[in-house]
């Protein structure tokens, strides 16, 4: 499937895929709702405005993909390679992203509540206006990210690397908004 083009709202619910080269792949809009595509190598695909909700993309490559505006509620992406991914929109309420690389993202104004982000590398990645409550970023490499406007009340930032990182107008986990 590599660089072919899936019509639009494709349903691909409950596909099996682990290990398949998407690379490139337009799968814009498409229901991928419990797939199976750990391991899969998805990097530069389009998956913009797609349902993955409950997916399992662990050890995923999604290296520079377009996800924006895609429904990523309960999704896991453990051990994914998110490098230069674009999130902006995405809905990721509850999603595993443990141990995930999202170095560079694009996470503007992204639903990341209650989701399991410990040990992510988020260094460099653009984290303004994301809702972050009740997010788990224990040992999280946050080191130049831009959390400005950043919702993180009642997160979990023990041990978070937070070096050179824009916190202007976030508010924190006991609530207090920073200037």
């Amino acid at each position: 499937m590599n660089g072919y083009k899936i019509e639009p709202g494709a349903n691909l619910e409950r596909a099996k895929l682990s290990g398949a080269n998407l690379r490139t792949a337009d799968l814009s809009d498409a229901n991928l709702t419990g797939a199976k595509l750990s391991g899969a190598n998805l990097s530069g695909a389009n998956l913009s405005g797609a349902n993955l909700s409950g997916a399992d993309l662990s050890d995923a490559n999604l290296r520079g993909a377009k996800l924006f505006d895609a429904n990523l509620r309960d999704v896991n992406l453990s051990g994914a390679d998110l490098t230069g991914a674009d999130l902006t929109g995405a809905d990721l309420l509850d999603a595993n992203l443990s141990g995930a690389d999202l170095r560079g993202a694009k996470l503007f104004d992204t639903n990341l509540s209650g989701v399991n982000l410990s040990g992510v590398r988020l260094s460099g990645a653009d984290l303004r206006g994301a809702k972050l409550s009740d997010a788990n970023l224990s040992d999280a490499n946050l080191s130049g990210a831009d959390l400005r406007g950043t919702n993180l009340f009642n997160t979990n930032l023990s041990n978070a690397n937070l070096t050179d990182a824009n916190l202007r107008g976030a508010r924190m986990p006991d609530g207090t908004i920073l200037d």
